[in-house]
């Protein structure tokens, strides 16, 4: 193995435990939601504000790490993204008032996006660009196992809300060393900032200029119901299961193969987008979203249940997976993590907008299989929007190592 294959694996492997990392801070919330309500007396409205935190924080996290990152490096910000959302975690662990609680999500949302535009860009330009998908989908194939972790130390920890929050804060921190001294700075990075300082374009130059607004749109849009449905699920499926009459351990057990398939979904939606094409892939990735929600709508056993548990995990993260694949090669490097994060910022508020969305409806009584056919339009123009995508060689990035001017 070359010295380029040696970094490009390294880069890749640090990566995945980060965002298996961060998949584990994602669901502790929801893992520690019941000893939460009870250790702080909160009500429903309470519980979406917990909730709602580290949402919230998200989204400005994800568009200033990358617009930060093409300025300071990828490494330094997603070790301080690493440490952020580390330090915030544990806190939570230990905050004593519904203030403290409230702000500790919100700093360690703002952690958690941060480094994820950082992770995409990092696996993005380790590797040529035909191993792209490989590579993030190894990558981000962490986040579903991650969740799958955290159900685990949430079923180990017993009555402790709090250890979710612990193990969840001590990784991170002991994981930043690591990062610091082994992990290499993006090598096109480095190139762009070799000699003299780079002409910086603006945050809207960097976004539509150079030809890049289609390509821009249509990444915002896609982002934006893709991540709707996800969140939707992620949030609302334990709930959905209990109205139609699963026991809780039946209902955790769906959700254990939804982050499963989740880790598969993004090997296989990698593999498949750089040996197959992207047209292909999409429509197996949406169509299946599609057939999988009618599945958990219409299932009544628990085997036909957990199957499409698992599908709809399976199929939602291969869809997310084309996008955060195809996010990096829009743009050139001077700006690419700009990019790829205020496409993952825009997504952030469809994270916020499902489960409102989804409870709103519940409300209004239109029940299970009301929340999953309104889920239905925004996959189809989802899937549209990134099909064109496909077809418009003006998505295509220039030379990763070509400077922009």
């Amino acid at each position: 193995m070359d010295t380029s294959s040696r970094r490009s694996t390294l880069t890749v492997t640090l990566c995945f435990i980060v965002a298996l990392i961060e998949g584990l801070d994602l669901q502790s919330a929801g893992i520690a939601a019941a000893g939460i309500r009870q250790a702080f007396e909160l009500d429903q409205k309470m519980m979406g504000w917990m909730f709602s935190a580290s949402i919230i924080g998200l989204l400005p996290g994800a568009f200033f790490g990358g617009w930060l990152a093409d300025r300071i490096g990828r490494k330094r910000v997603l070790i301080g993204a690493v440490i952020l959302f580390g330090i915030f975690s544990l806190w939570t662990a230990y905050v004593s008032s519904v203030n403290g609680l409230l702000l500790a999500r919100l700093m360690t949302g703002l952690g958690l996006g941060a480094a994820l535009p950082n992770l995409i860009a990092l696996c993005a330009e380790a590797v040529e660009e035909r191993r792209r998908g490989t590579a993030i989908s190894i990558m981000y194939c962490g986040v579903p196992l991650g969740g799958a972790i955290a159900a685990v130390v949430g079923m180990l920890g017993g009555e402790s809300w709090q250890t979710v929050f612990i193990v969840g804060g001590v990784a991170p921190l002991l994981v930043a060393p690591l990062l610091i001294f082994a992990l290499p700075e993006s090598r096109d990075f480095r190139e762009q900032h070799q000699g003299a300082a780079p002409v910086r374009e603006s945050t809207v130059q960097a976004l539509f200029g150079g030809g890049r607004a289609g390509a821009t749109l249509a990444l915002w849009v896609s982002y934006f119901f893709t991540l709707t449905v996800m969140y939707m699920l992620l949030n609302w499926l334990p709930s959905l299961l209990l109205e139609q009459g699963f026991s809780k351990p039946q209902a955790g057990t769906i959700q254990m193969l939804f982050n499963i398939g989740g880790a598969i979904g993004s090997l296989l939606g990698g593999l498949l987008l750089d040996r197959r094409g992207r047209t292909g892939v999409v429509l197996f990735a949406y169509g299946g979203v599609l057939a999988s929600l009618a599945g958990l709508g219409f299932a009544s056993g628990m085997l036909a249940m957990a199957i499409a548990g698992f599908a709809a995990g399976l199929f939602i993260i291969a869809a997310q997976l084309v996008l955060y694949a195809l996010a990096p090669p829009a743009y050139p490097t001077s700006v690419r993590a700009t990019g790829v994060g205020a496409a993952v910022a825009v997504g952030r508020l469809g994270s916020v907008s499902g489960p409102l969305a989804a409870g709103q409806i519940l409300a209004a009584g239109a029940g299970t299989a009301g929340v999953l056919l309104a889920a239905s339009p925004g996959l189809v123009i989802a899937a549209l929007v990134v099909l064109g995508m496909s077809r418009r060689r003006a998505v295509e990035a220039p030379p990763a190592s070509t400077p922009s001017r």
